[in-house]
């Protein structure tokens, strides 16, 4: 597994552990994190982690790339620069590590034999094709170099299984959240970034009138399209793309709302706040929903949380890691 230390891929790793498979992770920790795995380490126990063999390496590097899927049968490949604020200051390292590397995967895993490729798609894929809600067969121009990186992504794939055989499932992840998000730097999520700065009683900015909607999608949804991606047996459900997401759409007004009512129990100074609007982002859609019935029919893909059961499940965790700086108790 690529990515392993990062937010999705830790989650999968942990998964992973408990269902006593035998992982091989990669990760060079440009945006993943050593203590994610510590966590990991922690909460499956000594056993279940000896069952893991990390490397610390970077998907640019071949060589890195044929040592990862080596005697591997499913690669799932999460690794990537994310953000499209990110990929507009930077559109180079974008390419380098989004494109470059995917395909450095792609051939390490067609040289080793692996049985199955599962890559981290996205629904930034849809660019500018306005209908809601998304269905995977219809998508519009890219509005940043991230949106490219992720749209050659599944195009890579699907000539890998058309010339060489390479069975692949994308994944287009909608607005993935929940544990282990980190809430720190310029190019954070909204919803870590936004808890935190409630939990520290600093300004939330949200851009735009707050009538931006996303699809928002718990991390456990994540990981269940991941697992049945990689294990579905279903001829027709491979070299696909599929939507990973709850099929619902929530303002950034609403999503304040929810963030803050979640608080309320732990950090009841946060009723008192109220957003600051800014300028709308650039390359940002404007709303954004996933028709999930292509994932229920030929994967089995049911979501088990919808954006307010997320919050609840999620929150503890932020609270946590950062109620302590916050002088929550």
């Amino acid at each position: 597994m690529t990515g392993s230390a990062g937010f999705i891929g830790s989650h999968l790793v942990e998964a992973l552990l408990r269902l006593g498979q035998t992982v091989v992770g990669l990760d060079n920790f440009a945006t993943g994190h050593r203590r994610n795995l510590e966590e990991v380490q922690e909460l499956v126990g000594v056993e279940a982690w000896r069952r893991h063999r990390f490397i610390e390496a970077d998907i640019r590097d071949p060589d890195a790339c044929r040592e990862a899927c080596d005697g591997v049968e499913i690669v799932l490949h999460q690794a990537a620069l994310g953000s499209v604020p990110r990929s507009l200051a930077n559109p180079l390292a974008t390419n380098a590590t989004n494109v470059e590397g995917f395909l450095n995967m792609l051939v390490a895993a067609r040289d080793a034999g692996v049985r199955r490729f599962v890559y981290a798609a996205s629904s930034s894929t849809y660019g500018d094709h306005q209908a809601l809600p998304k269905v995977e067969e219809r998508i519009g121009r890219p509005l940043s170099p991230y949106a490219v990186s992720k749209l050659v992504n599944e195009l890579y794939a699907d000539v890998f299984a058309r010339c060489y055989g390479l069975p692949s499932i994308g994944l287009r992840y909608f607005n993935i959240f929940g544990a282990r998000q980190d809430p720190e730097g310029a190019y954070a999520a909204v919803i870590p970034r936004w808890t935190r700065a409630m939990l520290l009683g600093d300004v939330v900015t949200i851009n735009g009138d707050g009538e931006t909607s996303r699809d928002f999608c718990f991390v456990d949804n994540a990981v269940q399209a991941n697992l049945l991606a990689a294990m579905c047996e279903d001829p027709a459900a491979v070299n696909q793309v599929y939507n990973v997401a709850v099929d619902d759409r929530t303002s950034l007004n609403r999503l304040f709302d929810i963030l803050r009512a979640a608080l309320l129990d732990c950090c009841p100074d946060v009723r008192q706040l109220r957003p600051v609007h800014g300028d709308f982002r650039p390359g940002d859609v404007r709303h954004s929903r996933a028709d999930i019935s292509k994932a229920r029919r030929l994967l089995g893909y049911f979501p088990s949380h919808r954006i307010e059961e997320g919050v609840r499940a999620a929150m503890p965790w932020y609270v946590s890691r950062l109620g302590v700086a916050a002088g929550v108790r």
